[in-house]
């Protein structure tokens, strides 16, 4: 599948969750084997040639993606959190949402 192709699976619903924003739905692409397939491989792809000792997915999106990724590529998946979702020691970094 192209990248066209990967980009036709996944919708656009306009003006959610506010007016003037695109979201894009990745349920889409997800739930399209074959395509969800085609785009873990693509991504694996720039992964693989930088080197990739590990892949780190912010939730939730990049949970999904991210560790189809690392088991495609055979390595560690890392997930990034929200604060106060593990029990234990972390190290956090502050961002700020779209």
């Amino acid at each position: 599948m192209t990248p066209d192709d990967l980009k036709a699976l996944v919708r656009t619903v306009p003006d959610f969750p506010a007016a003037g924003i695109q979201f894009r739905d990745i349920t889409t692409l997800i739930s399209h084997g074959e395509g969800f397939a085609a785009c873990v491989r693509h991504l694996a792809g720039f992964a693989r040639e930088g080197g990739a000792e590990a892949i780190a997915g912010m939730e939730a999106r990049g949970f999904i993606f991210g560790a189809a990724v690392a088991v495609e590529l055979g390595i560690g998946f890392v997930p990034v959190r929200k604060p106060g979702k593990l029990p234990v020691e972390v190290i956090g970094i502050d961002y700020a949402l779209e």
